[in-house]
């Protein structure tokens, strides 16, 4: 049995931590995002091992705090809030609040210039592209791109300031076409190969 399949096997059978907060009413909030969940922490740590145990982490402090969840609110941004928490107890590093000067000489040389991005790449050319760029542009991109979280949500979630998001999120778009555009030069490279290849 996977760490996924525990998440929803374990829960029924726990007591409920408040009187109001019932196994039944957590499955019903919480469960139908578990998916959305987990690609977005295995995309995060390319790791699907690791990933699941985050997401059961993630679950677990969720079901233990779950009497503080005020029903109505956004279950699913609560829930990648808590996500993001335990993966930056885990991985500090990849939460450093302030891009070093280093990195951001090396973006501002980078993304001076955006090539253009091919109608031909497929999603797995989009996502491969997406983990070449540094964790905390790929991480903005992710929330914002693929699970279409607000600017202000996506502050709240990694606790920054929603200047800080956008700045993150422009970049991240930007490092995500060049490297496009490089692969897009690649297969412009095997085509012409290829061309040549049937002229002779």
């Amino acid at each position: 049995m996977t760490g996924l399949q525990t998440i929803r096997r374990v829960f029924p059978i726990r007591p409920a931590v408040d009187a109001g907060a019932t196994a039944q009413e957590f499955e019903a909030a919480a469960l139908p995002h578990l998916n959305d969940l987990f690609r977005t922490a295995t995309r995060l740590l390319r790791n699907p091992t690791e990933a699941e145990d985050i997401v059961q982490e993630t679950y677990l402090v969720a079901w233990k705090s779950f009497d503080r969840f005020e029903p109505g609110t956004d279950c699913r941004a609560w829930l990648f809030t808590i996500m993001f928490n335990v993966v930056r107890h885990y991985r500090r590093r990849w939460f450093d609040r302030s891009v070093t000067r280093e990195t951001a000489e090396v973006l501002e040389e980078t993304v001076s210039y955006t090539p253009p991005v091919p109608e031909e790449l497929t999603d797995q050319d989009v996502l491969a592209a997406l983990d070449g760029i540094p964790p905390e542009f790929r991480v903005v991109v992710l929330l914002a791109d693929v699970q279409e979280f607000s600017y202000k949500e996506i502050a709240e979630i990694l606790r920054v300031p929603m200047g800080t998001v956008m700045s993150r999120l422009s970049r991240g778009r930007q490092l995500l076409r060049i490297a496009l555009g490089e692969l897009a030069r690649t297969y412009g490279l095997k085509k012409a190969f290829s061309d040549s290849s049937r002229q002779a």
